[in-house]
């Protein structure tokens, strides 16, 4: 959705893909690995799910294949599970794009009739490499993750 966000940086030129191939942390006893998601972009939401599924059980156990965590052109690291609200994630080279998601939890909010209701808020931080992403494609960039993740729908590809 955002092109201009897919990119990174080198020496020699700023590189542009035409795939989205996204990369998920995943905490292993052997440390951090980043098992990529192909193609995110041309999948359905519940195929991501399935897939991420797979690549981390693999990643655990220690049987992924190098294609397999070796490149991406963005990152997302998710500490919701450990209660972390927010955090910063760093970039990791050459990608230029990485999404901290931060716990969800429940707030008081207002429906379309002006009530209070409970609802569930979560934070997403955006690092971004501003040599290849400044802060308007930054920008653009976190309002199509969040759109995403507000209407999951538009996902079902």
């Amino acid at each position: 959705k955002v092109p201009a966000a897919n990119a990174s940086w080198t020496e020699d030129a700023t590189l542009f893909y035409e795939r989205a191939d996204v990369s998920v942390a995943v905490a292993t006893d052997g440390g951090l690995i980043t098992p990529i998601i192909k193609n995110a972009d041309q999948k359905a939401l519940s195929a991501i799910s399935n897939e991420m599924k797979d690549l981390a059980l693999r990643a655990r156990d220690g049987k992924l294949k190098p294609e397999e965590y070796q490149g991406g052109t963005c990152s997302v690291s998710n500490l919701g599970m450990f209660g972390i609200k927010q955090f910063s994630a760093i970039i990791n080279p050459p990608q230029s794009a990485i999404v901290a998601v931060g716990a969800g939890e429940t707030r008081p909010a207002f429906d379309k009739d002006g009530n209070v209701v409970p609802a569930t808020f979560m934070t997403a931080t955006g690092s971004f490499d501003h040599r290849t992403i400044d802060g308007a494609v930054g920008a653009e960039f976190l309002k199509a993750f969040k759109d995403y993740l507000e209407n999951p729908f538009t996902m079902l590809v």
